[in-house]
Order: C-alpha cells, then sequence, then structure tokens
C-alpha cells in the first residue's frame, strides 16, 4: 500500500524570516492523521531568508538530521561544534540528555532551504553527538546511496535508529528499484524535481508512505514535460 502525503496539503507556518512545510505534526500544526511514520516524527521543509535563523535552543532523546538542497546553514551547538553546511552535505545530531544548538542562513544575500528531519531514537538518554558527511553527485546519481544507518556502514552517519536513509539524483531514464523486508515499511520525500513512484508522478514536497510492498519502483519523472533536476530521500524503516 503507498499512502500519497501532497506537498499542499503540508501544515504551513510563515514567520517572514521564515517559511516552513510540515510533513507531520510540528508547533502549532497538529493533525492526528499525520504525527509521524514508524521512527520518523518530523520532515520540515524550511526556507530562511538571508542572516536569519533559529536562535539557541534545546532538545533532547531524538536524532536529528538537516540536509540543505540550496544555500548554506550556520550551526553551532552546545558540544563546541561549528560549521557551515552546504548541498550534499547531511549532519546528523544526537541529542540525547540534552543539546542547545542555533542554526543560521549563513548568507546575508541569499536564502537557505533545507530539510530539517527528527527521527524517535531506539535508547534514551545517549550522549550527545554530532556528525557531518558531504556525498557527491557522482556517488548518488542514478542510485539509492546510503548515507545514515545504525551502524555507520559504507561511510553513512549513524542514526541510533533501525533505519537506513538513502539519498539518490535521477536523471532522464533512470530507474531504481529497492526491495522492503519484512517487518519494514518506507518512505519517500522528493527534494528536487519529480519522480514516478510505481505509476503515480510525486514532485518536490511530496512524500510517500509505503507499507506491505515487497519492493518499490522509482524512475525519473517529468513536471509538465521540462527536464528537472530530481533528487529524493528514501526512509527504510522497522516497523
Amino acid at each position: 500500500m503507498i499512502t500519497i502525503r501532497p506537498r499542499n496539503e503540508r501544515g504551513l507556518a510563515d514567520f517572514g524570516w521564515l517559511n516552513s512545510r510540515h510533513t507531520f505534526s510540528f508547533g502549532s500544526y497538529y493533525d492526528p492523521k499525520h504525527m509521524g511514520f514508524a521512527s520518523l516524527r518530523v520532515i520540515n521543509e524550511d526556507k530562511v531568508i538571508p542572516s536569519q535563523g533559529f536562535g539557541t535552543h534545546g532538545h533532547q532523546d531524538m536524532e536529528i538530521i538537516s540536509y540543505v538542497l540550496s544555500g548554506e546553514l550556520a550551526h553551532k551547538d552546545s558540544m563546541g561544534n561549528g560549521s557551515v553546511i552546504s548541498s550534499g552535505n547531511v549532519q546528523r545530531m544526537s541529542a540525547g540528555t540534552g543539546v542547545r544548538h542555533s542554526e543560521f542562513n549563513a548568507s546575508d544575500t541569499n536564502p537557505v532551504h533545507f530539510l530539517q528531519i527528527w527521527i524517535e531514537p531506539d535508547t534514551k538518554g545517549l550522549e550527545p553527538s554530532y556528525e557531518e558527511k558531504n556525498f557527491t553527485s557522482e556517488e548518488t546519481q542514478g542510485k539509492l546511496r546510503l548515507v545514515g544507518s545504525r551502524d555507520g556502514r559504507d561511510g553513512s552517519v549513524i542514526i541510533h535508529q533501525d533505519v537506513n536513509l538513502y539519498l539518490a539524483s535521477l536523471g532522464k531514464g533512470d530507474r531504481l528499484t529497492h526491495k522492503i523486508s519484512d517487518n519494514r515499511v518506507g518512505w519517500l520525500q522528493v527534494t528536487k524535481g519529480a519522480v514516478l513512484l510505481e505509476d503515480r508522478l510525486l514532485q518536490a514536497g511530496d512524500g510517500a508512505g509505503i507499507m506491505d510492498e515487497v519492493e518499490v519502483k522509482i524512475e525519473y519523472g517529468t513536471d509538465a514535460g521540462n527536464d528537472l533536476e530530481t533528487e529524493i530521500l528514501f526512509f527504510d524503516l522497522a516497523k
């Protein structure tokens, strides 16, 4: 069974400096039908204007992943980490027993567009930790590249949960197949362009929950006949 989460039906928060669309309930947006998916709790698509951002605030017992679609995002935290991440970088912060951090648009001229993803950890009270890795377009073109996993295999960032997170870029003619094992589910999030998931067209911002499927086929799609830069995130999750 494939259930589409249309981009235009997501929650909306617009504060002027921040425009955010919420795939699942978050902040003042509450929808009991969309509280998360397996251990996946938050997918927020955030756009922040130049020189603005999220001031220092705290988190606890959550795996927080940031993925920049365009622009640059400056990060500082109470563990002493400070960096600027850009497109292709996957940043993971395990909040564990408690961490404070800030996120700002690193540019004073260009907006930053990124996804903030929260995954519930399988263990509470972990020591806070941080990790950041870059994945090139050559690594993701035409294939599902593992970028996050519980054991950090294949150079992926470590996520403290039974989840495999993949990143893929697709061009015209690219087709992917992903098998889903028993007792697992999938979530596909289109970050750029358009794809066909089986026979369903999904465009940037659309998501899809996948349950009770042995495998899924994903291929490059088009929007009104235009060639588009296309990219997806795919979450393979324990039920």
